[in-house]
Formats: structure tokens, C-alpha cells, sequence
């Protein structure tokens, strides 16, 4: 930390240094030479909030993988060629951010995030409200309490996925393969989960107003436990998938689905 202020201090050229691992928390790095530097697994949080500053920095090709920019100032600074994988961009301010050939594949982003308006975000593999993930592979990723309204989840796999508390509102989760995934108290208001793998998923206390779950590819041990929402019809649906389904055991929550459903019916 030390090291990069006195650099920044005597006005040394910061390009190709490696940074990674630091704590830059309220680093001024406004108008900064950053070309090819290594800031992964870096905390820049808070940056366009308080004195911390990456506008128009030069970070063409640097490496950001799994960066904190939560609430960062990327205003005008060069991102091209960078390496943005599973960075925290929640809330960050890249209007003007050159981000031609950055690698946006799991970053994270939120409605407080602000692009610039020549740049769609919503097809760079970026994940957040509205983004475009059909067919991506997501297995075991740690989504849990994220903003996932209107997410095109189509045909992806989210196998074992922590989506604990997620908002999926409207999202379109057909032929998604969510085969134990974790659904906890999430919110699938009107989402689509028509072909969907749901086998051993833990959608306990999960709120299913409006949801799809036509033509569902196995409930096998699915715990539909506390669900909100599901109408008497989805339930009966549900009850005729055949006996091998309904009466599997889910390991985790230790009770079948037929016995969740049951249960949700009782309560």
C-alpha cells in the first residue's frame, strides 16, 4: 500500500506493477497510467464515493479478476483488453469507460451500476438484473441474494447454485438445469420454469406467484416446503409426476417431495 503511494506521490509510471491481493480502499488513482497492471482479488470499493478515484485511469489490459469496485468511479477510464472476471461492479460508475474487448464473464453488477450507453452490458456475460446468461455455466455459483429480475437464464446450468434470498422476478429459467440448487426464500414471481431440471432443489419458503412449471424435467426430491403463492392447480400438477419423483428423498432437507408438498398444502 505504501509502495503505490509513494509511486503515485513521485509520479513513477504504475504500469505492469502488480497490486494484486492489496487493499486500495479510498486510493486516489484518477487520470493514473495503469496499463497491464495486476489488481486481482483487489479491493477498490467506495472509490467514486469518497477520495478513491479510477477516472480516466488508464487500465487498458489490466488484470481485475475478483476486484471489489462496488460503488467505484470508472467515468472515462480505459478498460480495453481487461480482465473484469467475477469483478464486484455493483453500484460502480463506468459512463464513458472504454470497455472494448474487456472480459466482463461474471462480474457482478446491479441497478445501481451505471454503463455508458453505447455499451450492452446485458450480453457481455456480466450478471445482474436483465442480463442475457442462456446456456451459461454458473454451476455452484455463490448468487445468493442477488438481483436477478428478468435474467435469461435459458438452457443454463446452475447445478448446486446458491440462489438463497435471490430476486428472479420474470426471470426465464426454461430448460435450466438447477439440479440441487439452493432457491431458499427466493423470489420467482412470474419467472418462467417451463423444462426445468429441478431435481433435489431446496425451494423452501421460495414465492412462486405466477410461475411456469409446465413440462418440469424431474421434481425428484424437491423440497417445495412454505412455498407462497403456488396455486391448488400447480399443486395437483405437481402431485401427478410419477411416484419415483415425488417420493425421492432430498438429502439435505431430509424430507421427499411429496412430503414438502404436503406440507405446504397443510399450512
Amino acid at each position: 500500500m505504501n509502495d503505490i503511494r509513494s509511486k503515485i506521490r513521485l509520479g513513477e509510471n504504475l504500469s505492469h506493477s502488480d497490486f494484486s491481493n492489496s487493499d486500495l480502499y479510498e486510493l486516489n488513482l484518477n487520470g493514473s497510467n495503469l496499463e497491464k497492471v495486476d489488481f486481482s482479488k483487489t479491493i477498490l470499493t467506495n472509490a467514486c464515493l469518497r477520495d478513491a478515484n479510477l477516472s480516466n485511469a488508464n487500465l487498458q489490459d489490466a488484470d481485475l479478476r475478483g476486484a471489489d469496485l462496488t460503488n467505484a468511479n470508472l467515468s472515462g477510464a480505459n478498460l480495453a483488453g481487461a480482465y473484469l472476471n467475477r469483478a464486484d461492479l455493483r453500484g460502480a460508475n463506468l459512463i464513458g469507460t472504454n470497455l472494448e474487448n474487456s472480459k466482463l464473464q461474471t462480474a457482478f453488477y446491479d441497478s445501481n451500476t451505471r454503463w455508458d450507453d453505447n455499451f450492452n452490458y446485458k450480453t457481455s456475460g456480466a450478471i445482474g438484473p436483465g442480463a442475457n446468461l442462456n446456456s451459461a455455466y454458473l454451476n455452484t455459483a455463490n448468487l445468493r441474494g442477488f438481483d436477478l429480475r428478468g435474467v435469461k437464464f435459458i438452457g443454463a446450468y446452475l447445478s448446486g447454485a446458491d440462489l438463497t434470498g435471490a430476486n428472479l422476478e420474470g426471470a426465464v429459467l426454461n430448460a435450466a438445469n438447477l439440479q440441487k440448487a439452493f432457491l431458499t426464500g427466493a423470489c420467482l414471481r412470474n419467472a418462467r420454469l417451463g423444462g426445468a431440471e429441478l431435481k433435489d432443489a431446496d425451494l423452501r419458503g421460495a414465492d412462486l406467484t405466477g410461475v411456469n412449471l409446465e413440462l418440469l424435467e424431474s421434481i425428484a426430491g424437491t423440497d417445495f416446503g412454505e412455498v407462497i403463492g403456488l396455486t391448488e392447480a400447480e399443486k395437483a400438477k405437481l402431485l401427478s409426476h410419477p411416484n419415483d419423483e415425488i417420493y425421492t428423498w432430498n438429502s439435505f432437507t431430509r424430507r421427499s417431495t411429496i412430503d414438502s408438498l404436503k406440507s405446504e398444502i397443510s399450512s
